[in-house]
């Protein structure tokens, strides 16, 4: 297992995410934002949402978007430490636990809502480039987890933990929709995270049994990463590239107190930056 600390010191860090300036971002349970940087192992606070973080998701000028679970929102982070509140979902359906958030090419926040544990009743929303938040699929509603888009933006993966497993939604021109595929059932597991390759492979966190898998395409998950002591893993949750050539795979411990890397033999899919102006309101 090829799995080595990268840095300590976080409270509880669940989220995580590589960033447009080079910087890997990290949540923490009282709602810290981490700021770290990679070649250094050096981490800085950037700031605070007094809540409780999740997944993040950042835009061309690296401002922050974390699900929070305290707060019941998705909050804008600036790099100044200002947090404003983006969304809270619909007036229909209020967010209940916000869990993941990856932006589209174009510029839309998806964003899994995980409903209750165990069970379930989540959705993803979608919060366009002007604010607007929809409720984009109510279909894949087993603990709404993590989320990633294939390669090609055809998909939204989806993780469902009390599935538990991997289903995938297509994305319709019209950007609706459409019904959910089953990719990969993980009986015995709590899947978390999700990240893609450029290859088009799925590396997934597992919160239980502290693992890393990988899915091939049209192939069965199998085991990259395994710490049955719990240590190097400790409930490995979000997962991130990073690196300027993203040939190194972050890893939160949601367990610990930490963050890890392991090296990959393929490099890691891009994400997207957008510059994403919604409007956000202050936090009182």
């Amino acid at each position: 297992m090829d799995v080595k600390t990268l840095v300590e010191g976080l409270d509880h860090p669940e989220g995580v995410a590589y960033g447009p300036d080079g910087f890997a971002y990290a949540g923490g349970e009282a709602g810290e934002v981490y700021r770290i940087d990679v070649d250094r192992a050096e981490v800085t606070v950037i700031g605070s949402t007094g809540g409780f973080l999740l997944g993040i998701a950042l835009d061309a000028e690296s401002n922050v978007y974390g699900c929070d679970i305290a707060r019941k929102a998705v909050l804008r982070i600036t790099q100044g430490g200002e947090v404003s509140v983006l969304s809270t979902g619909t007036a229909a359906r209020p967010m209940a636990i916000p869990n993941y958030g990856v932006f589209d090419r174009a510029g839309n926040l998806y964003v899994s809502d995980s409903g209750r544990w165990p069970e379930g009743g989540g959705c993803i929303f979608r919060i366009d480039p002007e604010g607007e938040t929809t409720v984009w699929t109510t279909d894949c509603s087993l603990y709404t987890n993590g989320l990633a888009l294939s390669v090609d933006e055809g998909y939204m993966y989806a993780v469902e933990s009390t599935l538990p497993g991997i289903t995938r939604v297509a994305i319709r021109e019209d950007g609706t929709a459409g019904l959910p595929e089953l990719v990969a059932s993980m009986p015995g597991t709590v899947p978390d995270g999700l990240a893609f390759d450029r290859e088009g492979r799925l590396y997934v966190g597992c919160y239980r049994p502290d693992r890393i898998y990988r899915i091939d395409p049209g192939m069965q998950p199998v085991i990259v990463a395994d710490d049955y002591q719990g240590t190097a893993l400790s409930a490995p949750t979000n997962l991130a590239f990073i690196g300027p050539l993203l040939d190194r795979l972050l890893i939160a411990s949601l367990g610990r107190w930490h963050l890890s890397v392991m090296s990959v033999d393929v490099a890691g899919h891009p994400l997207n930056y957008p510059k994403f102006t919604a409007p956000s309101h202050g936090i009182g």
